[in-house]
């Protein structure tokens, strides 16, 4: 039986995990910090249960393709509900919108908003879903080594229909002229890494995933996948070690031998994944002889953003919430290119709410409610306190300036009734997941770094060394990294079998 280690617990690691040990290799995961998940992780305080980071279940579809492949379903480990309506917008006071879960009802309100949408929002959704179909069915599964895997004739005739050149936003103003829906159609490719002037309009799958598949949520929180993911690796025999940090990759000539944890244990195995960071494995792992990319390469790639984030306890409910908030009630370009064009802390930022106590009471004491508050941000920005000295820090800066528009557009006292909080940001994404730049997701898609132009799964220098998750195929988000998980594990696999 071949032994793997996985370094990292996050979807990808879970997954290639999975996946691996159900070919029958002996896999072992080593997670630096005390709880499986990575970004994922879960924690309680007050009474209160918090998620991390991802908040938003969208493609269920890959969530059930990933269990399916063990004989499982979603169902054997949570409780899925589809949220109705998915989520709602801000655009100022007394002006929001709510985006229902039923596509008739979807329709009704663009035309409501632009008379004559609701007919080019079946045209745009129509080829969205092509795009969906061919981009997540076909191109996301290619371990993308080279351009030839999608160098054939049924690919390449695809392409004027994937729109790979085209601009995001010029897509979407072909089609509609409200700038409301036009923000609407575009916020999704904001978490991707890049403006929607510098975004392939093929993101417009994003929107299918939204619009016609629908938000849903795992009642307990959406660590519920990483318990299922974990309890599905331990039936098949996976090795979990918690508080194991590798610290080095040992080698000889072309080949891993060992990885060494910061405690001294060392751990043999055949073959290595490294789900961790893949900046951090490069450069503070391997030997300079063994990596794959210079400092200078990394320095020159666009990261996706990274997040100020707080974790709010309320003693009381907040009525005009949903479970899923955002607040585009400040300038949607002017925040964008403070993230991606000249990176900096946003003057006026927008801003995203999450208030899962209002569809799963068990997040909350009785009567209280659970908020996840997030302002997406540059990545590399120095996260430390403003000068000169006295003055607020950058997070209690922002914090009062999201609650203030929060309890403006709820019309309520909201900063009074807190009882706890808790805020990460850059420094927190570096320590506890050695996240290059404090990126909280990964690598941008931009059309330069699609596909097989992202840093390689494979290791080149070393013939037993390969990576996973959200800076390599095929890109950062839950379904993304599950996916790559799938993808390295069926590499490892074939480069067995090949000997």
């Amino acid at each position: 039986m071949k032994k793997v280690v996985v370094i990292g617990s996050g979807f990808s690691g879970l997954a290639a995990a999975c996946c691996l040990a159900a070919e029958g290799f002996q896999v072992t995961v080593l997670e630096k910090n005390d709880c499986p998940g990575g970004r994922a992780r879960q924690f309680e305080a007050e009474g209160f249960v918090f998620d991390m980071g991802p908040s938003w279940y969208w493609m269920p579809d890959v969530f059930d393709s990933f269990f399916a492949i063990f004989g499982k379903k979603v169902s054997d480990y949570y409780d899925l509900v589809r949220l109705d309506p998915s989520y709602q917008v801000f655009f100022g006071q007394n002006d929001r919108v709510e985006i229902p879960a039923k596509m008739a009802e979807l329709e009704n309100l663009f035309e409501q908003i632009e008379p004559g949408s609701a007919a080019n929002l079946r045209k745009f959704l129509t080829e969205a879903k092509y795009k969906y179909r061919v981009g997540m069915g076909e191109f996301v599964h290619k371990p993308s080594h080279s351009i030839w895997e999608f160098a054939d004739l049924r690919v390449l005739s695809s392409l004027l229909r994937l729109q790979m050149f085209t601009p995001m936003s010029r897509h979407v103003r072909q089609l509609f002229k409200n700038e409301k829906l036009i923000q609407l159609l575009e916020f999704p490719v904001l978490f991707l890494g890049a403006t929607p002037q510098n975004t392939p309009a093929l993101y417009s799958l994003m929107n299918y995933a939204d619009m016609a598949l629908g938000t849903w949520y795992p009642m307990g929180g959406m660590f519920k996948i990483v318990e299922a993911m974990t309890a599905l690796a331990l039936e098949l025999g996976v090795e979990i070690k918690l508080n194991q940090e590798v610290a080095q990759i040992e080698t000889v000539r072309n080949k891993a031998i060992s990885v060494l944890t910061t405690d001294g244990t060392r751990y043999a195995a055949d073959a290595y994944v490294g789900s961790a960071d893949y900046h951090h494995i490069e450069t503070n792992l391997l030997d300079p002889a063994h990596r794959n990319y210079s400092k200078n390469y990394w320095n020159h790639r666009v990261m996706a953003p990274s997040s100020l984030l707080w974790y709010v306890g309320v003693n009381k409910r907040i009525t005009g919430l949903h479970h899923h908030n955002l607040f585009f009630d400040e300038d949607f370009r002017l925040h964008s290119e403070e993230i991606y064009t000249t990176p900096k802390w946003p003057t006026k930022p927008l801003f995203y709410a999450c208030a899962p106590s209002v569809t799963d009471p068990s997040v909350a004491p009785a009567g209280c409610e659970n908020l996840f508050l997030l302002i997406p941000v540059a990545p590399g920005l120095e996260d430390t306190p403003l000068s000169p000295a006295g003055q607020a820090e950058i997070r209690q800066r922002y914090f009062d300036v999201v609650m203030e528009r929060l309890e403006r557009h709820t019309g309520q006292s909201i900063r009074s009734h807190i009882v706890y909080q808790r805020s990460y940001a850059h420094a927190d994404f570096v320590q506890d997941y050695h996240a290059f730049k404090g990126n909280a997701y990964g690598l941008a898609n931009t059309l330069l770094q699609t596909a097989f132009l992202k840093p390689k799964m494979k290791n080149r220098q070393l013939s037993n060394l390969w990576y996973t998750g959200q800076l390599t195929t095929p890109g950062p988000g839950v379904p993304p990294s599950i996916i790559s998980g799938q993808v390295v594990a069926n590499e490892v696999k074939k480069s067995f079998s090949r000997q």
